[in-house]
This record gives C-alpha cells, sequence and structure tokens, in this order.
C-alpha cells in the first residue's frame, strides 16, 4: 500500500507540476494532450495484415510492434530447442530456454518476408515489446532480467537496444541500456505509443498486474513520473496489450481446442481500458483469423500507415497459427476510431470472459 501511494503522489505531483510551467508551455500542453483520442471500434471487421507467414524460429509468437517509419514488423518468441549458440556446451532444449527466458527476434517486412534475427538469453517470456524508430534502423524495447516462476522465465526490468542483425544478447550485454521504472516490480513488459511517444509498462506489485504510462523522452531520462496508472481489469488469459492516447487495449484469449475456445468462435476478446480512470469502455468478441488452424491470440501493436498522419493509426493483433514445429504468425488490425460510447453496464464489461 505504500508503494502504491507513492505512486499516486507522483502522478499528482506531475498534474501540479503544469501549473508551474510558463503561460507558452502550457498552452503548448493544452494543444497537445497526450492522454486524449477517439477509441477504436472494437467490433468491426479486421483487416489482414500479414497470414502464415515463418519466423526464425517455429516456435509460438509471443508478441510483436512495428517500426512505422522503415517499414518493418519485429516479432518474439522463444527460442525453440535444439540450438546450440556460441559459449553454450550443447543443444539446449525447449524448456530450459523458456525456463530461462530465452528469446527469439525475428525483423520482417511489410509483407512477412524475414530479413534478420537476433537471439535474446536471459530475457524473459516476451509477453509484449515496443519499437522506436532511430534512422533506417530501430531500437527495440522488452524485458530483460529474467527471474524463473514455474516453468517459465519472466523479466523484472525492461531494456532497450539497437536491432543488429545475428546478435546474441544477454542481460549483461553492453549494448543494453537498462530502466528500473518501479522499485520492487516483476513481469514488467513495454509498449510504446508512437502516435504520442508514450511508453506503457505493464508490472505487477502487491500481487496485482498494473499498466503504467510514461513519456518516452522522460523515461530515456530516467525520469520516472507517470502521466497514467491504472489497474488491470479482469480479464481471461492474457496475451498483450497495446496503449494509444487515452486507451488502453487488452487481449486475452486462448488457441482453439482448450477450455472454452471452439473453432470457429473461439475466446479471444480485447477490451479498452479508459487511462484517465481506469474503467472498462469496451469488451468485444474478436472473430478475425477464424480459419486459421491453432488460431492461439498473441500480442498487439500500434500501426501507422503514414507517419505523417499519426491520428490514422490502427490496432493490430496477433494470432499463432499451424503446428508444431513449424508454427506461423499472423497479424490483423482494426482502423475505425470514433468517441468512446456511454458505458450501459460496467459490470458486465468487465465480466471475465476465461
Amino acid at each position: 500500500m505504500k508503494k502504491r501511494l507513492q505512486r499516486l503522489i507522483a502522478i499528482a505531483a506531475g498534474v501540479a507540476a503544469l501549473s508551474l510551467l510558463s503561460p507558452s508551455a502550457a498552452v503548448t500542453n493544452a494543444q497537445k494532450p497526450l492522454l486524449h483520442s477517439k477509441m477504436f471500434v472494437l467490433s468491426e471487421d479486421a483487416n489482414e495484415v500479414i497470414r502464415d507467414k515463418a519466423l526464425h524460429n517455429g516456435t509460438v509468437m509471443q508478441s510483436f510492434a512495428f517500426d512505422n517509419v522503415n517499414g518493418r514488423i519485429y516479432v518474439v518468441q522463444l527460442m525453440a530447442g535444439g540450438q546450440q549458440l556460441p559459449g553454450e556446451e550443447a543443444p539446449v532444449s525447449g524448456a530450459n530456454r523458456d525456463k530461462t527466458g530465452d528469446l527469439a527476434l525475428t525483423e520482417l517486412d511489410m509483407s512477412g518476408n524475414e530479413l534478420g534475427y537476433m537471439f535474446l538469453k536471459g530475457f524473459g517470456h516476451g509477453v509484449q515489446i515496443g519499437v522506436q524508430p532511430s534512422g533506417d534502423s530501430a531500437y527495440l524495447w522488452t524485458e530483460t532480467d529474467a527471474v524463473t516462476e514455474g516453468s517459465s522465465g519472466w523479466g523484472t526490468r525492461i531494456a532497450r537496444f539497437s536491432f543488429e542483425n545475428g546478435k546474441v544478447l544477454t542481460p549483461g550485454s553492453p549494448e543494453l541500456e537498462k530502466f528500473q521504472l518501479i522499485d520492487g516490480a516483476d513481469r514488467t513488459t513495454v509498449n510504446i505509443d508512437p502516435a504520442r511517444e508514450l511508453l506503457t509498462m505493464r508490472y505487477r506489485i502487491d500481487g496485482a498486474f498494473r499498466y503504467g504510462v510514461y513519456r518516452l523522452a522522460d523515461v530515456l531520462q530516467h525520469d520516472y513520473t507517470p502521466v497514467a496508472d491504472v489497474p488491470q481489469p479482469t480479464v481471461g488469459t492474457f496475451q498483450g496489450f497495446a496503449s494509444y492516447g487515452r486507451y488502453l487495449y487488452l487481449l486475452e484469449g486462448t488457441a482453439y481446442g482448450t477450455t472454452g475456445s471452439v473453432a470457429p468462435v473461439g475466446n479471444t476478446y480485447i477490451t479498452a481500458v479508459d487511462l484517465k480512470t481506469g474503467d472498462v469502455a469496451d469488451k468485444q468478441l474478436i472473430a478475425a483469423g477464424d480459419t486459421l488452424t491453432f488460431r492461439e491470440p498473441e500480442g498487439m501493436a500500434i500501426r501507422l500507415p503514414d507517419v505523417q498522419h499519426p491520428r490514422k493509426a490502427e490496432l493490430a493483433f496477433g494470432f499463432a497459427s499451424d503446428f508444431t514445429p513449424t508454427r506461423l504468425a499472423n497479424i490483423y488490425s482494426l482502423d475505425r476510431l470514433q468517441p468512446a460510447p456511454a458505458i450501459q453496464d460496467k459490470d458486465q464489461l468487465e465480466t471475465d470472459h476465461d
């Protein structure tokens, strides 16, 4: 409770600091509110971005993010078993890769063709990643410093690093820049809102998941004052998140054949959360990709088809398809934005659809 109170005080301090700005600065901030946007219409039919595309490894995709400037998609997955990397004495099983948090990162073009890859040893589970374009390349934002819990490794900090084809990184690699946004937090995963240059971190503290939103420029200066911090509402099997302006979007569901997921309907839902209030604004069953084999929801990201027009954004979400050992990647997107509807039945919106 003490830590939570400190976070709330920090948010209040950040709001109070706006009153100390010069008149011109205050006008600038008023003209460009960070947590202001329309909401994606979750009930619309989704567009197909890529379908049945191979990644560097044949494991299930975990999450993805777009480099909207250079036209790239970065996809992260658990490393496949049977591989032996430099410095390893023998091939490592898939179970051990999962336990220690070893990830494979694939760079794709916008058609889903592989352009390059990296290996990230000891980083985490890859639940969500972010991308920050830089020139003709990009920085990747991921979890790192994995700690084993159960059968998997989960990140405890976030980090950024430049994409370098064929590179193998560990938490101790000098190429990493690490950030500890909240002391005592674990299960840290990250996403970037490219339209407003905001960083959203999902984290667990005191046994509960929350989302902190920060100015990306502030994080790079190690200023960890959030502009929003909200609890995660009740969801089923969590599979990814993304934020765009005022709204946070959560992906949940399981593959066909698991409890509650029967083809072709499945149990994939997207929930929209108001970052100003923490209230659930909408929750919809997602029908996209209903003809895919396997069809496990995995990861979310914001796509900007034209970076000069960030208000024309798309909310993208992924599915893994096909079968082991050749799982494939699929991405769909929603592109209609409108003012959020009035909440008619908050209890119904927050119902657990697990």
